[in-house]
C-alpha cells in the first residue's frame, strides 16, 4: 500500500514537472524573441543615428565653408568701405583747405643802410694830368662814407639746390640801390674856363653837385634752413651795374662789376621778414678814374608772396 502511494506521488510530481517545463519553454522562447527584436531595433536606431550624425557632420562642414566665405566677403567689403571712407575724408579735407595753402617762397623787400667807397672822388684825382691835384674835374667830394636805400625781388627757383642739398633754396635776386656820398664843388667853373680859354664865365652852374650813385644787380642767392623762421643766405657772385650821378672826368657814367654778400632773414609774423646783410661791390676797372668799389651793410623789411 505504501509502495503504491509512493509511486502515485512520484507520478504526480513527474506530471507536475512536465507541465511546468511545458509552460516555461514557450515563455523562455518568447523572451528570447523579444530580446532579439529589441537588439535589432537598437541596431537600426544606432545605424539611423550614425547616418544622421554623418549627415549633420556634412552639413556642419558646408556651414563652416559658407561661414568662411561670408567672413571673407565681409572682410573685403569692410576694407573697401574703409578705403571709400578714407577717400571721402581726403576729398572733404581738400575741399575745405584754403585755395592758397602752398608755402610762400618769393620775397619783395625794401632795404637801406651804410655804405663806404674804397676811395673817394677827390682821392682818386691825385694822378698826373689832373687840372688840380687832389680834385676831380666835376667834383672835389672827399667823403667816402654814405647811405643807401633801395629794394629787391627774390624769386625762388627750388628748395633743394637742384637736388644737391636738402632744405637749401636757390633763387634769383633782382635789386636796385640809390647811394649818396655828400656834395662837392664843381671844379669846371669860370675860373677853369678862363684859365683854359681866356674868357671869364661859368662853365657849370651851380658850382656844387651831389655825389650819388645807382646800383642795379641780378644775383644768384642761396638760402639755407628751408622751412625755418631764421634763414642765413649767401650771394656767391652776382652781376652789378654802376651808374654815376656826377660823370667822371671822361664824362662816363656807367660800368659793370660784381657783388658778393651774405646775410640773415627772420620771419617775424605771417610772411613779414626782417633781414640784415653785408655786401662787397667790386668793379674790374674804374669808371674812367672814378672809384666804384666798396662795402655796404644794412637792414631790410620784406614780404613773402
Amino acid at each position: 500500500m505504501s509502495f503504491t502511494k509512493t509511486k502515485l506521488a512520484l507520478g504526480v510530481a513527474a506530471a507536475t514537472l512536465t507541465m511546468a517545463g511545458a509552460m516555461v519553454a514557450p515563455q523562455a522562447q518568447a523572451a528570447d524573441n523579444k530580446a532579439e527584436r529589441v537588439a535589432d531595433a537598437a541596431a537600426r536606431k544606432a545605424e539611423a543615428l550614425e547616418a544622421q550624425m554623418e549627415q549633420m557632420n556634412s552639413m556642419m562642414q558646408q556651414m563652416q565653408a559658407e561661414l568662411s566665405r561670408v567672413k571673407s566677403a565681409a572682410a573685403k567689403d569692410t576694407t573697401e568701405t574703409a578705403k571709400i571712407q578714407e577717400l571721402d575724408q581726403w576729398m572733404a579735407s581738400v575741399k575745405a583747405a584754403p585755395a592758397a595753402s602752398g608755402a610762400k617762397d618769393n620775397l619783395v623787400a625794401v632795404r637801406g643802410g651804410w655804405t663806404r667807397l674804397d676811395q673817394s672822388r677827390k682821392a682818386g684825382a691825385n694822378q698826373p694830368g689832373a687840372i688840380l691835384s687832389g680834385s676831380d674835374l666835376l667834383s672835389d667830394n672827399g667823403n667816402a662814407d654814405g647811405f643807401y636805400f633801395g629794394g629787391a625781388f627774390d624769386f625762388n627757383v627750388n628748395n633743394d639746390l637742384f637736388g644737391l642739398m636738402d632744405d637749401t633754396s636757390f633763387g634769383i635776386e633782382l635789386g636796385v640801390e640809390y647811394s649818396e656820398f655828400g656834395t662837392g664843388t664843381n671844379n669846371l667853373t669860370g675860373t677853369y674856363a678862363q684859365a683854359l680859354t681866356g674868357v671869364a664865365g661859368t662853365a657849370v652852374n651851380p658850382g656844387s653837385s651831389t655825389d650819388n650813385r645807382l646800383r642795379i644787380n641780378a644775383s644768384p642767392k642761396i638760402k639755407f634752413m628751408h622751412g625755418s623762421k631764421l634763414r642765413p643766405w649767401i650771394i656767391p657772385v652776382g652781376l652789378e651795374l654802376n651808374i654815376l650821378g656826377v660823370p667822371s672826368r671822361a664824362v662816363s657814367v656807367l660800368n659793370s662789376g660784381m657783388q658778393f654778400g651774405g646775410g640773415l632773414e627772420y620771419e617775424l609774423f605771417r610772411g613779414i621778414v626782417l633781414g640784415s646783410d653785408v655786401r662787397y661791390h667790386y668793379s674790374t676797372s674804374k669808371v674812367d678814374g672814378t672809384e666804384t668799389d666798396g662795402f655796404s651793410a644794412g637792414g631790410s623789411v620784406g614780404f613773402k608772396f
